[in-house]
């Protein structure tokens, strides 16, 4: 549970991946978090990650509410994007 919401693990990324579908997730209408070792991140500046924060793998975790809602996005991302690469 985090900030009164339960949410749900889409993956388990390295940093910098995980930060790019969490901005994909969230130009769609999903809410998305990352969680470190340390922190639930909802929001990490670019100097945080050029600067040298975690980049290890993180949890990529969106709303129970919106699970459904972020797996039918990502799936449907995917299969464009290798529709492109044929």
């Amino acid at each position: 549970m985090y900030q009164g919401d339960i949410w749900v693990r889409i993956d388990t990324l390295p940093r910098l991946i995980a930060e790019s579908v969490r901005r994909t997730l969230s130009a769609h209408g999903v809410v998305s978090v990352v969680r470190t070792p340390f922190q639930w991140v909802m929001a990490s500046p670019v100097i945080e990650i050029e600067t040298g924060g975690y980049m290890g793998d993180v949890g990529l975790y969106v709303p129970q509410v919106q699970h459904r809602e972020a797996e039918a996005l990502l799936d449907r991302l995917s299969d464009e994007a290798d529709r492109q690469m044929e």
